[in-house]
């Protein structure tokens, strides 16, 4: 027995070594492969979330043009108070009406409730302004105050500005004010009052707005600061919208139609918002699309950071899901658009063309250069539908694809079109697709992939990319996350999946050349779908571990794929490699070789980077991003309890340089060598 224990320890000290040494990477530095494109990494934008108003978008009125079907949703009226619809907004017809209310110590007003609550910070600048007039002549002044209604002080309200109406004509009025107290579930009260303590003048109130002065960019119509910097300082180099499934809407009705969300901000038409009824379990009936954040606003950001624009638009189907027949797989054909109507959608696809690109002197380039951007966007990609399928005897995205294709090749040959593989990352309705993006001849399709931890531990899906058609269309790794099974949550482990999974996507940089994490936002109170990258309330906000994972690869994506492998076989987790997977590029601008790995075992593992064509004694720069708690994951009250770690290590050797290093159990580290 004794002889058989210590043949066994032995035997399993043999196997641990065996193992150590295996772990051998050869990285040949000195001959560059496939580049990697500057559009790999970026950001995919749905209004899911409250993503935009109550979100990115810095409005803080709900409802602030009375549009809402429930026209005072949102809103808490007193006194003498009508709805009129005859406002002079064609796009946004109603307004508010203020009245005498018969006595002079009853008041009239409205008072807004904003989304989840009013951020309000003490010292701060904020901008009220309101479209108004008083009808019958005469002056009016309108109280404007901040709100604490749930307070236990003797202080409930902050009365922050005064604005004077004068006139029968419909006239901007803005006014500035500083926070008094901080408080982020504040409520806006608008008082009417006679001018100078004259009678009170019937008064009409339209597009009622608040927002903070110091906006991203400074911008009035601008986005809420600290949300659009954390989306700057991913560095993504290209940036989808809006949508998703927000592009089709649960009908053509409710699809995102950009020509809505263009023009002057006080007249963009509402949409509804098809995710405020998608789940009931999470049902936010007062969550619509005032516009605000529209395809202007996100080309302006495209440009803010340094990324192409990737548009997607409506192909004339609804959400599929959402429109299929009693009987499984067939769809309900009157909910979408006919083939022999498609035409207004196709001329969508090229007025949006020219809205980016097109001279000033032409119908839509001149709208553009109208709201202050007389230079084109330089559009160079656009996508055809989200996430659409065919049937079997029925071909009804393909047929509208080649459709799209023919006419915005004809017009616009430059333009690359992406087309989709449907709602699955594998299976019948994948099958169909694929080969018929290739045949249609799209330049890109967009690949879709929500999936637990087995999805992306499985052989087929760790080798997902190294087997795929060099001569087909390139991928678009348009949506996906790990979602852990049964949690759902930014929990570590998931995010780690996530980082293991892209070492495949860069060692295959000549198949993928965009992949995008998704959904991006998500307020805490308001959310439909998780886990997110970007968690907010109405004064904090968290970026996710999963955020730092699509970061630190997107910071460090460089410009060519360099050849790693362990043992002659990339290294993406199968058996023999004890749960390791790896990467290597080049940047050829700081002249730096970086190889990314990650450690999926439940034990720390040695490994050698042999860096072939390199030579001599190197300081290594690290970066590491590792928990002991599986299930722990970054919060409001503790956003950084999971971040990358900057360190050092050293490599050397005479006739080649050799980094050896010991990586944590479940750890992600990159290491970034000057050659």
């Amino acid at each position: 027995m004794k002889l058989q224990l210590l043949t066994g320890a032995l035997a399993l000290a043999t196997a641990f070594t065996a193992s150590a040494q295996s772990h051998v990477m050869e990285v040949n530095t000195a001959k560059p492969g496939a580049a990697v494109q500057s559009t790999m990494y970026g950001i995919f934008f749905e209004d899911i979330n409250f993503a935009a108003d109550g979100g990115l978008y810095a409005e803080m009125v709900k409802n602030r043009s009375f549009e809402f079907p429930q026209t005072l949703m949102g809103w808490r009226t007193f006194g003498n108070v009508q709805i009129k619809d005859d406002g002079p907004f064609e796009n946004c017809p109603h307004y508010v009406r203020l009245g005498y209310s018969g006595h002079p110590h009853k008041h009239t007003g409205i008072e807004n409730e904003g989304f989840f609550g009013i951020n309000i910070e003490e010292g701060k600048e904020y901008r009220f302004s309101v479209w108004a007039r008083c009808p019958e002549g005469g002056k009016a002044t309108v109280l404007v105050q901040i709100v604490d209604n749930a307070s236990m002080g003797e202080v409930q309200e902050q009365e922050v500005c005064y604005v004077d109406v004068v006139g029968s004509e419909w006239k901007k009025y803005t006014a500035k004010f500083k926070g008094k107290v901080t408080n982020p579930k504040a409520s806006m009260r608008i008082f009417l009052r006679g001018f100078d303590k004259q009678p009170i003048v019937t008064t009409d109130l339209e597009h009622v707005s608040l927002f903070p002065v110091d906006t991203w960019m400074g911008r009035e119509n601008g986005m809420r600061k600290d949300l659009a910097q954390a989306l700057c300082d991913m560095k993504p180099g290209i940036f989808r919208f809006p949508g998703g499934c927000i592009v089709e809407g649960t009908d053509l009705e409710s699809r995102y139609q950009w020509k809505n969300s263009v023009g002057p901000v006080e007249n963009r038409k509402l949409n509804e918002n098809r995710w405020h009824y998608t789940f009931d379990f999470r049902f936010y009936p007062d969550y619509y699309q005032s516009y605000g954040l529209g395809f202007y606003e996100f080309f302006e950001l495209c440009e803010d950071f340094n990324c192409e624009p990737l548009p997607v638009i409506s192909c004339g189907l609804a959400c599929q899901f959402q429109n299929e027949n009693r009987v499984p797989g067939q769809p309900d054909m009157e909910a979408h658009c006919p083939l022999d109507n498609l035409q207004p959608y196709i001329d969508d696809a090229l007025d949006l063309i020219e809205f980016a690109n097109g001279d000033h002197s032409t119908k839509w380039g001149k709208v553009r250069a109208e709201m202050g951007h007389p230079r084109p966007f330089n559009l160079k990609f656009l996508g055809v539908g989200n996430e659409q399928w065919d049937y079997k005897d029925n071909p009804v995205f393909t047929e509208r694809l080649k459709k799209f294709t023919a006419a915005i090749r004809a017009k616009y040959p430059n333009i690359k079109l992406i087309g989709t593989t449907g709602p699955d990352s594998e299976g019948a309705k994948f099958d169909m697709l694929q080969p018929k993006m290739k045949e249609i001849g799209v330049d890109l399709y967009d690949e879709h992939f929500y999936r637990p931890e087995s999805w992306f531990l499985d052989g087929v899906n760790r080798h997902r990319y190294d087997n795929y058609d060099r001569k087909g269309p390139k991928v678009f790794a348009g949506e996906y996350a790990c979602h852990g099974k049964g949690k759902k949550w930014n929990h570590y482990e998931t995010s780690l999946l996530e980082a293991a999974f892209m070492t495949g996507i860069e060692r295959n940089a000549d198949v993928v050349q965009m992949a995008t994490y998704a959904p991006l936002f998500a307020h805490v109170e308001g959310w439909q779908w998780r886990p997110d990258a970007i968690w907010y309330d109405n004064s904090r906000s968290f970026r996710s571990v999963s955020y730092y994972v699509q970061q630190m690869y997107s910071l460090n994506k460089g410009h060519n794929v360099l050849s790693l492998l362990m043992n002659k076989k990339v290294v993406a987790g199968d058996p023999d490699q004890d749960g390791l997977f790896a990467s290597a590029v080049v940047d050829n601008k700081t002249n730096e070789v970086i190889v990314k790995v990650v450690n999926t075992s439940r034990q720390s593992q040695p490994i050698t980077l042999n860096l072939k064509g390199m030579k001599g004694n190197h300081t290594v720069k690290t970066i590491t991003l590792t928990s002991n708690d599986m299930d722990a994951e970054n919060s409001l009250d503790n956003p950084t309890r999971i971040v990358p770690i900057d360190g050092t290590a050293s490599a050397d050797g005479d006739k080649m340089t050799v980094l050896t290093d010991n990586v944590p159990a479940m750890t992600f580290r990159i290491y970034k060598v000057k050659k």
